[in-house]
């Protein structure tokens, strides 16, 4: 193994203040990219504590820009959104904050347009119950409760009989 070369802790700053500057970071995130740098466990909290001083890092912040942009972009459901911020080890007033930013009524028709697709991509199976249980499984999968993933499946089986 190559030994790492020491950063001051003045450099190690610079780059951890870029890194946040970039993009919304996790705490975590943060503190990986401390270590990946060489710096110390010490050196790495008091870094990190400066970063949270200055505005450069902020957890509720990063919370709400995570599900916002997992819900646009992957048009994942509360719960995977909920998962990923959990290993992100955010605090979960921070997860109940940020999935509150999500309205409902865009959840539900990303929910029901998401199935619809879906349904529309299994034309070639053709046992109703089989295509029902893949549309099911692909719902539960993307993150959404199991409530409304029965009510959407059932309302798609409505449609398109």
């Amino acid at each position: 193994m190559i030994p790492r070369k020491q950063l001051s802790p003045e450099q190690a700053y610079e780059k951890i203040k870029h890194y946040c500057a970039y993009q919304e970071r996790s705490h975590k995130e943060t503190m990986d990219k401390l270590y990946s740098l060489g710096t110390r466990r010490q050196q790495a909290e008091i870094l990190l504590s400066q970063l949270i001083e200055e505005g450069y890092l902020n957890e509720e912040r990063f919370a709400i820009q995570y599900a916002g942009s997992k819900f646009r972009m992957k048009h994942w459901g509360r719960k995977k959104i909920e998962h990923g911020l959990k290993e992100r080890f955010v605090s979960t007033y921070c997860i109940k904050k940020a999935l509150a930013q999500i309205v409902d009524t865009d959840y539900e028709n990303a929910l029901h347009r998401l199935a619809n697709n879906k349904w529309e991509a299994l034309k070639g199976t053709s046992n109703v119950f089989t295509k029902m249980k893949k549309l099911q499984d692909y719902l539960l999968q993307k993150g959404y409760e199991y409530e409304l993933v029965n009510n959407a499946v059932k309302k798609i089986r409505e449609e398109k009989r």
